[in-house]
């Protein structure tokens, strides 16, 4: 029916999100669609959205406009987070034909009866309560794909949306994450990058986290995992001992920390204070002495005075952190902290995430520093980039060499030489 048709995507947001439109245009392709880039028009538009910061919500609202003005009889749908949360204002908007809701983002295929007749933003699939699973996986990078393990979240940090916008936490089964690392290994993919919105929670009958990631290690053809995130009341002595001693697994942890305010964190109602998160960071490190560290940081929750935002940054520099996502706090609906007193100015919010962007660069180069003169293994990726192959090393290093299309996706043996003017490491070959 559909043959001869084109679809483009455009993903916001996380490592999910990206997992999921792979698996939304793998659907689409086998009922005749072929995929073209977001900005060579199509005749299907999927525009998956985020709704983690306001942001997020605005970019949605530019990319519905910017599909309709390079393809104006285009069929335009919407997915993700934002589409869950605001299912009736986003059908109103113009050029938007279909909202898809969690419980039909997987179901498109079945719902496109044709591209012509219209009926303008048609909703399907928004109940939250009862939610199928799907597993999903990215094929579209060829160096990494994101593996989905676990939906939803049972946590009521008071203030995220993802629970409303996911529902509860459900997980895929171990055999169904196997069959698909074997199927990305298929595709000559080498890294998978393991993801989900609480991967720590992981459960399937008996089996947690630590036990999937002992199967995983034994899929053929996969040379790399990452843990994309996982909160650090869930990082147990087991899976630290998995990282420490797998040929596969990176030495590479991303940790939410959110605060280093103990006052902050109780009003965030997260499930953890600073002495766990320091202890949890300080035995990694002693474990796995070439890790690299990451965490996520919000700036400006209601309560933050300039005292608490200091503390936050100087427990930060008295941890061996290898970097910062910084996340100004953006107010959500239907969440507690939006009800706070206590409100940080923007222009306050502006400066604070800025000040933690500079202690991220700093954090990131005395990372990379420590390791000038080293060799390391690193995973090469496939563009050619101003005449250089880029790659990270197994502890997350930025590293470039001179192109050779023989090292495409090549796992090979590095010397870290230098810095270059943008941060990143130049490096050679190991013959």
């Amino acid at each position: 029916m559909f043959k001869g048709k084109t679809s483009a995507f455009y993903t916001l947001g996380c490592k999910l999100n990206f997992s999921e439109s792979s698996t939304i245009s793998r659907q689409l392709n086998e009922i005749g669609f072929t995929k073209n880039k977001f900005n060579d028009g199509a005749d299907l538009y999927v525009i998956n959205t985020c709704s983690v910061t306001e942001n997020a919500n605005k970019e949605c609202r530019r990319l519905i406009r910017k599909a309709k003005k390079i393809s104006p009889d285009s069929f335009v749908v919407i997915t993700g987070c934002f589409a869950q949360l605001k299912p009736k204002a986003i059908s109103e908007m113009e050029g938007v034909d279909m909202v898809l809701g969690a419980n039909d983002k997987f179901n498109l295929p079945n719902l496109l009866k044709d591209l012509e007749n219209k009926k303008e933003g048609v909703i399907h699939g928004c109940e939250i309560t009862d939610l199928n699973y799907t597993s999903s996986f990215s094929l579209e990078e060829r160096t990494r794909s994101f593996l989905k393990i676990q939906d939803g979240c049972d946590y009521p940090c008071t203030y995220c949306t993802i629970p409303l916008a996911r529902g509860k936490s459900r997980c895929d089964i171990t055999e169904n994450i196997l069959k698909n690392a074997a199927e990305i290994a298929q595709n000559n993919i080498k890294e998978i990058v393991i993801t989900g919105v609480n991967i720590g929670e992981f459960r399937d009958g008996k089996k947690r986290f630590a036990d999937l990631t002992k199967e995983l290690e034994n899929v053929k053809g996969i040379e790399r995992y990452r843990i994309s995130s996982i909160e650090p009341n869930l990082i147990t002595d087991e899976i630290i001992e998995t990282v420490k001693t797998s040929k596969k697994f990176m030495p590479h942890f991303h940790i939410p920390l959110q605060s280093g305010s103990d006052e902050i964190l109780g009003k965030m109602k997260r499930r953890y204070r600073t002495d766990l998160y320091k202890n949890k960071v300080v035995k990694i490190v002693s474990e796995i002495p070439d890790v690299c560290i990451g965490a996520d940081v919000i700036v400006g929750f209601p309560g933050e005075t300039d005292e608490l935002f200091d503390s936050t940054l100087n427990f930060i520099k008295d941890l061996p952190i290898s970097y910062l996502h910084v996340f100004s706090y953006s107010e959500r609906e239907n969440t507690l902290a939006s009800t706070f007193d206590g409100v940080v100015p923007k222009q306050k919010r502006a400066e604070r995430s800025k000040m933690l962007r500079i202690l991220s660069d700093k954090l990131q180069r005395a990372h990379y520093q420590k390791y000038l003169g080293t060799t390391q293994t690193s995973l090469m990726e496939q563009e050619n980039k101003n005449g250089f192959l880029v790659g990270f090393t197994d502890n997350y290093i930025k590293v470039k060499i001179p192109f050779s299309e023989e090292l495409i996706q090549k796992k090979i043996k590095i010397k870290l030489l230098s810095f270059d003017e943008n941060g990143q490491i130049l490096s050679e070959k190991i013959k």
